[in-house]
């Protein structure tokens, strides 16, 4: 899903970025396989084992938000989305 100000690579370009230079030392390895939405724009993130609670507060927090998702220590679930986590990359 295009997002108005971002295109999905950049969107997901950006939220890599903050995760590798900002987050991943802080983040791993406790808590490996856990599921990591970050707002590309501010930063914030949220973090649960559950992927849908991540999404869900990370949307209270900033429902304007532009997120991406993933799971820390995986290469998989880095997906994108407007209101929550969306089917992607």
């Amino acid at each position: 899903m295009e997002h108005p100000r971002y295109s999905t690579k950049e969107i997901a370009t950006r939220g890599r970025e903050i995760y590798e230079k900002q987050l991943r030392q802080q983040l791993e390895p406790g808590n490996n396989g856990k599921y990591l939405v970050i707002d590309i724009e501010t930063g914030e993130y949220e973090i649960d084992d559950d992927g849908d609670a991540a999404s869900l507060r990370a949307r209270k927090k900033n429902p304007d938000g532009v997120r991406y998702g993933m799971r820390v220590g995986y290469r998989a679930w880095g997906r994108i989305g407007l209101g929550g986590i969306k089917a992607g990359s």
